[in-house]
């Protein structure tokens, strides 16, 4: 049998415990506000802390995936490639990949279950800053992180698809 793994299929479907939250912009005459994760959210598990990440434009910053830490992302600033890669053992969805567009053209959260891989790149000319609302907070002497290089360890190529 093929080691799915190997051969991915990008947007076969979502991935399994891969949830999306459109995110609503509420303007007036001072600006905008922007509600991301809330405690009464259907895809709100807990939370554990919330940072933020700036990235340069054509960044990629992946590979990782969390044993216990669930992510959820959104693209304030700028705009992002996100990709998840499930390569876990026994999933339905092993071997399948998911790309979402987020940032100021479309602002979306992105619930990423623990053990998925995943990474961004920054597609927009300016830097990007994500949002992440973390379930657990970071341990820095032990943290629940696995890292892999963005290029070349898994069959993912993060090049921009001209056509």
């Amino acid at each position: 049998m093929t080691d799915p793994v190997q051969y991915a299929t990008v947007n076969r479907g979502p991935i399994d415990g891969v949830r999306t939250k459109p995110l609503r912009l509420i303007p007036d005459e001072r600006g905008w506000l922007m509600e991301i994760l809330r405690a009464d959210d259907a895809l709100f598990e807990k939370f554990g802390q919330v940072y933020v990440s700036g990235t340069y434009p054509g960044v990629v910053k992946a590979w990782h995936y969390h044993k216990h830490q669930v992510d959820h992302f959104a693209c304030v600033a700028g705009m992002i490639k996100l990709v998840l890669f499930d390569t876990r053992e026994g999933s339905p969805t092993r071997g399948h990949v998911n790309e979402f567009f987020l940032g100021t053209q479309n602002p979306t959260l992105v619930q990423i279950p623990n053990l998925v891989y995943h990474g961004w790149k920054c597609i927009s000319r300016e830097p990007s800053v994500v949002v992440n609302v973390p379930s657990e907070p970071y341990v820095y002497d032990d943290p629940d992180e696995y890292r892999l290089e963005p290029h070349g360890s898994l069959p993912y190529d993060w090049t921009r698809k001209d056509g």
